[in-house]
């Protein structure tokens, strides 16, 4: 039986969240034996966006292949990189055509395997003008399917509900389905009915200390006062969040999956 193994980091954020990945993904890889580490890397640029140095920066850490979300546009660099055919990052495949960069792609194990990665983007609570995310998909997978040995989706969205109902849609026909956006890690990891991985939320790779990622005084002043206040990302209580599957290559069904949460020690 033939399988790949791998980790798909939650949503890293800023600056320490980039020190998670770089301390605890080449542990995690001897520790898991993993052949492949995807992550959602839209808030890799101080919380909001990513610039083409640091998703150099994150590959450089380990991390395969990103996906992203509604924060994607915030860094300008990004946009050349994303139309460049050798970019490691996806935006969500159901944002306007005119958008730059793609929702799909594949990367290659060491192995050999080629894993087809599909990003998405919910429309509850989220940014209008997305569309459908269970129309997206259908195309999405005709465009890849082809082109590799199983897929993945992370589905970044707001609500628990349309990223459950997502994973019911793709049952049997990707092989792992996971939620990115909340920054809040879920504990509802399972292998559904026929054989797609599947959870709610990966988490957050970044400071707990925080408001999903941001100085929590600074948060509070502006939830209890109604005051504008300038936000900055959290600098304390580090962890790297995130899910392991094991999924067989053959059947292209999930084997395994189970939640990741490292905490870096104080300095």
């Amino acid at each position: 039986m033939s399988t790949v193994k791998l980790l798909f980091l939650g949503d890293i954020f800023a600056e320490s969240g980039r020190k998670a990945v770089d301390h605890f993904v080449p542990q995690l890889k001897k520790e898991y034996d993993l052949d492949l580490v995807l992550a959602n890397c839209e808030n890799a640029a101080n919380g909001r966006g990513i610039s083409q140095r640091l998703v150099n920066e994150l590959n450089t850490s380990g991390v395969d292949y990103m996906t992203s979300g509604n924060h994607i546009f915030y860094v300008h660099d990004i946009s050349s990189y994303l139309n460049d055919p050798k970019s490691i990052v996806l935006r969500p495949y159901n944002f306007s055509s005119s958008a730059p960069g793609r929702g799909v792609g594949v990367v290659e194990t060491k192995n050999g395997v080629k894993v087809g990665v599909i990003n998405l983007m919910g429309r509850v609570f989220m940014e209008p003008g997305v569309n459908l995310p269970f129309d997206a998909i259908d195309q999405a997978i005709l465009e890849i399917q082809s082109e590799c040995d199983f897929m993945v989706l992370d589905m970044h969205a707001e609500t628990t509900s349309e990223k459950r109902a997502m994973g019911w849609h793709l049952d049997g026909k990707v092989s792992l389905v996971v939620g990115s956006h909340t920054h809040v890690q879920t504990a509802d990891e399972e292998i559904l009915p026929q054989g797609t991985g599947f959870i709610s939320d990966m988490g957050m790779c970044g400071p707990y200390d925080s408001v999903i990622g941001m100085d929590r005084h600074k948060v509070l002043k502006k939830m209890r006062t109604g005051l504008h206040e300038k936000f900055q990302p959290g600098r304390n209580d580090i962890r790297l969040c995130g899910v392991f599957c094991e999924i067989d290559t053959n059947t292209k069904k999930a084997l395994r999956i189970e939640r990741v949460c490292r905490k870096m020690e104080e300095s």
